[in-house]
């Protein structure tokens, strides 16, 4: 049987394309890293969630992974425009803390969600202000051709490269998205910042000399210079969420084709990346997707809530990557249910293959069966197939659950939820709002047996009730024995 071809959507293009690598038998990653001046919000993470699936799909596929996600310590606005405060130095003035210990807390609170939702850890995490001289360099590379100064810094003119906006589609006068602000002085409204100069009379806590003065660089510089120095220029897949698609990345890539003197997108070094991948957006109604509403839905709140963090990725891959994916509290508890369901499955399979004494690899999966999953992520990475096919797979009890076990392995290989290892105790998490810990639960559920065991049903009724007004599902006849009833 033929194995299919790895076939990804490349928003340059808007169309599938078979994966070709730049250099055979690699494939070279570059994920867009976050703005270390907040905790992500669970929107921020699904890009990670996606980027772990593409690099899981490519190892799969026996490609050699070089996976680099960067970490922006310096230089990223408000938002894509020119104007405004960079964010670390913003967070840093509403603090007692130095902009580094900013970046360096909110770098560890990043990494400990990637451990959390068992997103793999890149080949390298790359931290913007190791690269500072690289990016002087690169700027100077550039300038004479396709930048101009002003005072607020140096400009990169998107007349002077062919298809500017050719990724976003939807570059105008005003510059598309209406996102850009107005700079004094700029060419086109679509021009961007390569290097920011410290305005006069203020002195930034993260500031370096350049040909253009005492400042700073430009957010889409960064990632341009750090993917040339660490994969090369082209590489093979360049990520990110879809936010980045209309001014970030078709920036990066205008920065790309100055760097390598090319002229169209078409020629071989076209955009540094030969394919660009977004994840569409997270959907909140109520707003709370914003870092600044507050009590923002981030990663921790979900647990605290009781939510086990795999419940939300599990709720990832149940959508694609590129549809909308509309998150609420029921859904999650949908997501965390099928998830127990998962587990429970596979161990009761486990209990089944240590009765037979069969060893796991004595009913090896055959071509046809191992397919059912190659196809489905080789689709485009469609795991939400991956995982009825694994749940239509631990359904077929007829099958020996040697091969089942088989099953389980190669579609965790893709899906990254852990299931040979995670237990229905570990998705247990104590909501921190609950009225009564796990210890008064046992207490409670010990009076509630010696009821029954003393046929006293209506005080085995109100231990119950009891139980459930605190959020404690009890669950006769279950080894587990209770569970919390969000």
């Amino acid at each position: 049987m033929t194995a299919p071809t790895l076939t990804l959507f490349n928003s340059l293009t808007r169309a599938l394309e078979p994966f070709v690598p730049v250099h055979e038998g690699e494939a070279r990653v570059y994920s867009c890293g976050p703005t270390v001046y907040n905790y992500p919000h669970i929107g921020n993470m699904r890009a990670y969630v996606f980027a772990d699936t593409l690099g899981r799909a490519l190892e799969w596929r026996g490609y050699k992974l070089t996976h680099i996600i960067n970490i922006t310590d310096v230089g990223h606005l408000t938002d894509d425009g020119d104007a405004g405060e960079d964010k670390l130095e913003q967070a840093a003035a509403k603090s007692d803390k130095s902009i580094w210990d900013i970046a360096r807390h909110y770098t560890q609170a990043f990494k400990s969600d990637v451990r959390a939702l068992n997103i793999r850890q890149p080949a390298q995490w790359s931290v913007a202000t190791d690269y500072i001289e690289p990016m002087i360099e690169f700027a100077k590379g550039i300038a004479d051709k396709h930048c101009y100064e002003l005072d607020s810094g140096l400009y990169f003119d998107v007349s002077t490269v062919a298809d500017y906006g050719r990724l976003a589609r939807a570059v105008t006068e005003d510059g598309g998205e209406g996102r850009i602000d107005t700079v004094a002085g700029k060419r086109n409204a679509a021009d961007f910042a390569i290097w920011r100069k410290t305005p006069a009379g203020e002195t930034r806590q993260m500031e370096w000399e350049s040909p253009w003065g005492r400042g700073a660089p430009g957010w889409h510089l960064e990632c341009s210079v750090m993917a040339e120095k660490l994969l090369g220029l082209p590489f093979d897949i360049h990520t990110g969420g879809i936010d980045h698609r209309e001014i970030h990345h078709p920036n990066e890539i205008a920065q790309n084709q100055a760097f390598c003197g090319c002229g169209g997108l078409d020629e071989a070094a076209h955009s540094g990346a030969k394919i660009w991948m977004h994840n569409n957006f997270l959907i909140e109604r109520s707003g709370k997707m914003s870092k600044s509403s507050g009590e923002f839905l981030r990663l921790q709140l979900l647990i605290d809530r009781g939510y086990h963090p795999l419940a939300y990725r599990m709720m990832c891959l149940q959508a694609h990557y590129r549809s909308e994916l509309e998150f609420s509290w029921e859904g999650l508890g949908a997501a965390l249910t099928r998830l127990k369901r998962l587990v429970m499955q596979v161990d009761k399979l486990k209990a089944e293959l240590a009765a037979s004494k069969q060893p796991e690899g004595s009913f090896p999966l055959s071509a046809q069966e191992r397919a059912m999953f190659d196809e489905a992520i080789c689709g485009d990475l469609n795991t939400a197939v991956v995982l009825t096919q694994l749940e239509t797979l631990l359904a077929a009890k007829k099958t020996p659950a040697a091969k089942r076990i088989q099953g389980v392995r190669i579609a965790d290989q893709l899906l990254g939820l852990g299931l040979l290892e995670l237990t229905r105790e570990d998705l247990r998490l104590n909501p921190v709002a609950a009225e009564i810990d796990e210890a008064g639960i046992d207490a409670l559920i010990a009076r509630r047996q010696q009821a029954r065991a003393n046929k006293d049903f209506s005080a085995s009724d109100a231990i119950r009730d009891e139980l459930a007004a605190k959020g404690v599902e009890v669950m006769d006849g279950d080894s587990l024995g209770w569970e919390w009833k969000l």
